[in-house]
């Protein structure tokens, strides 16, 4: 049975599911390591704690990608909370260390009996499929714009990363973002844009720190991370696999298992895990492979590229600094065309939900942000409201 499911695997992987792997993890590092960098410094992590903390959490989210992907044939992918680091990064503050990851194994016990319990599930089972979409849509939109604001500040390089995209597109559909990457390291490299010059690769060794639990510390960070992870980081995760025709795998055990992680590695620095949402979108997507159920093999390509980034930790930080945000913000923006194109498509099939859908579309890409909590939880919760509202009107 296993020789079985190793040649399934092998058979189901494909150039382009890895390609899709890859630029999930350049994204989703490059986007947002200088966030967590951020929080490790307010903490007052040393250098060598900080590369622990990169190293823990490229260890989280390679293990939960590899295992979550191979065990539900789906392209689940997780990352770390981004919004909890900008959190943290704001809140930690005259905290310790050790104070901070007691409030990080606080918030992953919540995370983990939210899982355990099906709580997080039995919601999100009563959020339609048109506001999914149209949520998904409002949070990917910003990267479909940045393909264009970025083109009119490095014309050559996104432009010619564009006209890869649209070769690809229309004679090698499979690996359009290959193409996509290769032209943009080449451009960026011809350019002189690409600075290498600091790397020196090590790998990252992770630090124990033992936790310490201050009352005030727990309710004070480790509650809003949860909250935080939960509302802007693990609803659209879910909503992200709903919208791209995964609606058949369990919430519950991928909460809680992110919760679990996160237990096993804050004392490491690994603060909080949970399902990803854009990232996701790139190995969701028809780019990562034409047949969705072969698409599982893009979540364990970036499950395999962030255990790389985990064990070389300050070294791919170092070589994600050296490319071009230009670059980052094509790669990213391409990357998503096709997903954004069918959760639009999703948001605005049905003529019942379509309002509702559209007013969740406009306050998740408006960006606003209320009580700490980002557009995405509000832009579902506006939706959902006006969902319920219209229905019963009708």
């Amino acid at each position: 049975m296993e020789q079985i499911a190793q040649r399934s695997l092998f058979a189901d992987t494909t150039l382009s599911a890895v390609s899709a792997g890859f630029a999930a993890v350049l994204v989703g590092f490059a986007s947002s390591v200088a966030i967590v960098l951020q929080a490790a410094n307010a903490a007052g992590a040393s250098e060598a704690q900080m590369v622990s903390w990169i190293g823990a959490l490229g260890l989280g989210m390679g293990l939960t990608c590899i295992g979550f992907s191979w065990y539900y044939r789906a392209p689940v992918v997780t990352a770390w909370s981004t919004p909890g680091a900008a959190l943290l990064a704001t809140s930690l503050s005259g905290v310790s260390l050790p104070e901070a990851v007691g409030a990080f194994l606080f918030s992953a016990l919540l995370t983990l009996l939210v899982g355990i319990s099906g709580a997080f599930e039995r919601i999100m089972a009563r959020v339609p499929i048109p506001i999914a979409s149209a949520m998904l849509a409002g949070i990917l939109l910003q990267f479909g714009l940045s393909i264009f604001t970025s083109l009119q500040v490095s014309p050559l390089l996104v432009g010619a990363m564009f006209a890869a995209y649209l070769v690809g597109r229309r004679w090698l559909p499979r690996y359009g973002i290959i193409l996509v990457l290769v032209a943009g390291f080449a451009v960026s490299w011809l350019q002189g844009e690409i600075h290498t010059e600091q790397l020196d690769w090590s790998l990252a060794r992770l630090q124990w720190v033992i936790p310490e639990f201050n009352f005030s510390v727990l309710l004070g960070v480790g509650l809003p991370l949860f909250i935080v992870t939960m509302t802007s980081q693990n609803i659209p995760g879910v909503a992200t696999l709903r919208a791209s025709g995964y609606p058949r795998v369990p919430v519950s055990p991928l909460v809680g298992g992110t919760g679990l992680m996160s237990l096993l590695l804050a004392p490491f620095g690994g603060f909080a895990f949970n399902l990803a949402a854009i990232s996701a979108a790139i190995c969701t997507g028809p780019e990562a492979h034409p047949d969705p159920a072969r698409r599982y093999t893009a979540g364990i390509a970036a499950g395999v590229f962030y255990l790389l980034a985990g064990l070389f930790g300050a070294s791919v930080v170092a070589l994600f600094a050296a490319l071009p945000q230009a670059m980052i913000a094509g790669v990213a923006g391409l990357a998503l065309v096709g997903v954004i194109g069918s959760s639009l498509a999703g948001a605005t099939a049905d003529p019942d939900s379509r309002e509702a859908a559209l007013i969740t579309l406009l306050i998740t890409a408006s960006g606003v942000s209320f009580l700490g909590i980002g557009a995405a939880f509000w832009g579902l919760a506006g939706g959902l409201i006006c969902h319920w509202l219209l229905a019963r009107r009708g």
